[in-house]
């Protein structure tokens, strides 16, 4: 009876024309994606940088502003931005970064005295405890070592990419915001004329989306000025650096913002020790973070998605294991999708048919 009405269930999602179209549409951009993401890397880049700019061109637009016209103040935008982060906030970033590299060892050998002492002040907390703790820390620490001897020893490749992006990227950004009219049309000719449910899918992630994505840019702008500004008033060491990781933990939910707990608790830790100015740090942190998430997020995400905290997890924890960290970022823009796609889904094809009752 289960094997007849699942086979039942496909027959009738099979009969649908629209449901195939889009079926084979999510089949070819998932497998595009999968296969070639590498190779395509550059292009859908310049893909996603375009998609959110297009909202400042189209903008422009209705302000009557000339469709080149409008196309060269947002690049010119755009490429000025990336400059400034290139050749301006990446070195500063660089260096931090070095610094705090070399000073690890001695955040990590103060992290063990101040452990070692728990004992001693805690009489549920054992020594073998502790030594447990200081054994898996000494084995994750070397992991990492090992990781950015990996990095180092590629860095020439690491250089050469980058060099590629910096290169192609802008001028990929520049045509597909010149010409998106014209590249949407050639690929609209491979699809049929009659596609009403993908047409509707498409809107709905695009409207979504849209939102999402450049909510969560002023998100990050707006996270990571503000952390800066507090830990430099705060006077905590590599505070650009900090800054700069609370703002982008905002992209991964929940998740992000306990992560970068540890670098900034750990680096007033090695400041300070366990006096006020720690607390006041790890107070400060704590105030930013709930305020993004209970302030700040509602304000810029009232019209974007609107999913559930548990299919958000659901969403990090899925596409995670899928995709490593580039399945962390994109994981609600691809739930987005999947929300899409079950909205717009037939009523009539996704309600059972009543049986005929029996004489």
């Amino acid at each position: 009876m289960a094997t007849r009405s699942i086979s039942s269930w496909f027959r009738r999602q099979l009969e649908n024309p629209q449901i195939v179209i889009l079926g084979l549409i999510i089949l070819i951009v998932a497998g595009t994606l999968y296969f070639f993401g590498g190779m395509l890397a550059p292009l859908l880049a310049s893909v996603v940088i375009a998609y959110l700019l297009q909202g400042l061109v189209t903008r422009l637009e209705r302000r009557r502003v000339p469709h080149v016209a409008a196309v060269m103040l947002v690049f010119l935008s755009f490429f000025v931005a990336l400059f400034f982060a290139v050749f301006g906030l990446l070195p500063m970033l660089i260096r931090q970064l070095t610094s705090l590299a070399q000073q690890v060892p001695s955040i990590v050998a103060a992290l063990q005295r101040a452990l070692l002492s728990l004992p001693q002040r805690f009489s549920l907390i054992t020594e073998k405890q502790v030594q447990d703790l200081l054994s898996s820390l000494s084995s994750e620490i070397i992991g990492a070592g090992q990781t950015l001897l990996t990095y180092s020893l590629s860095s020439l490749v690491t250089a050469f990419t980058i060099g590629v992006y910096l290169v192609l990227v802008p001028i990929l950004v520049f045509f597909l915001l010149k010409d998106s009219a014209v590249i949407l049309s050639w690929f609209s000719r491979f699809l049929p004329e009659h596609r009403p449910l993908a047409d509707q899918v498409w809107t709905e992630v695009d409207r979504q989306i849209g939102n999402y994505a450049r909510g969560k840019i002023w998100e990050i702008i707006i996270v990571g000025s503000v952390a800066f500004v507090v830990f430099r008033l705060l006077g905590l060491q590599y505070a650009l650096l900090l800054s700069v990781l609370t703002g982008v933990s905002v992209l991964i939910p929940y998740v992000g913002a306990l992560v970068v707990t540890l670098p900034v608790a750990g680096v007033a830790f090695f400041q300070w020790g366990l006096q006020p100015d720690f607390y006041w740090v790890v107070v400060a942190y704590g105030v930013i973070q709930f305020l993004d998430g209970n302030v700040l997020v509602p304000l810029l995400f009232s019209e974007a998605v609107n999913l559930h905290p548990v299919a958000i997890i659901a969403a990090i924890l899925f596409f995670g294991g899928l995709w490593g960290l580039w399945g962390v970022f994109f994981a609600i823009p691809l739930a987005t999708v999947i929300q899409a796609v079950l909205g717009a889904w037939p009523d009539e094809i996704r309600a059972e048919p009543e049986q005929p009752a029996s004489a």
